[in-house]
């Protein structure tokens, strides 16, 4: 019986705990969330955000100055040095083998090369880290367009319709090269 009410007293102290937090301003978590190993509030910047879209590859790099391979990468895809960029991405995935952008950035390096077993692969574990990543839909439909797959770039363009709460490049993009892909089809 005793054991019984310290458990549920541990129990409603816990759950009024959590209440208290989650309802309270956070203002008092600012400076004892970083001291108990918590992430620290004021940082709320993605350190790889997510990419939107291949053309802003040589512009907005701040934050790749994090790596330095992943800075190599993204100036050789600049200079469309493909074989660069696959070294450089592969060397910044083994330092952050869950960094969805790098797995898009390879997938598209290897594209390019039209080595698209390894692209649709890389693409495809871009998607598995961040299901939500609109670039990689892209590119992912893309190379089923190369490989005469426009049933599969048409499932890659509804879910980017619904990824994209808001126009967005990503969508523009495929469903410009599927029709295309139809033009040239149709010929």
């Amino acid at each position: 019986m005793t054991r019984a009410v310290a458990l549920a007293t541990m129990l409603v102290a816990l759950v009024a705990g959590v209440a208290i937090y989650t309802i309270s301003a956070p203002g008092w978590r600012n400076g004892i969330t970083p001291r108990f190993g918590g992430l620290d509030p004021r940082d709320e910047t993605e350190a790889w955000p997510i990419c939107t879209t291949m053309a802003s590859v040589a512009s907005e790099a701040d934050w790749a100055q994090l790596d330095p391979d992943f800075k190599a990468g993204k100036k050789a895809l600049g200079v469309e040095n493909w074989h660069a960029a696959v070294v450089a991405f592969e060397l910044a995935a083994l330092r952050d083998p869950t960094n969805a952008d790098v797995q898009n950035y390879i997938g598209y390096a290897y594209r390019r090369l039209h080595q698209m077993g390894p692209a649709i692969g890389h693409y495809h574990q871009a998607l598995m880290l961040n299901p939500r990543h609109r670039s990689a839909h892209e590119h992912l439909g893309e190379a089923h367009l190369v490989l005469g797959e426009p049933a599969r770039a048409e499932q890659l363009l509804a879910a980017l319709e619904n990824l994209c709460l808001i126009p967005c490049d990503e969508y523009d993009d495929l469903k410009r090269a599927i029709a295309a892909y139809r033009r040239l089809a149709g010929r």
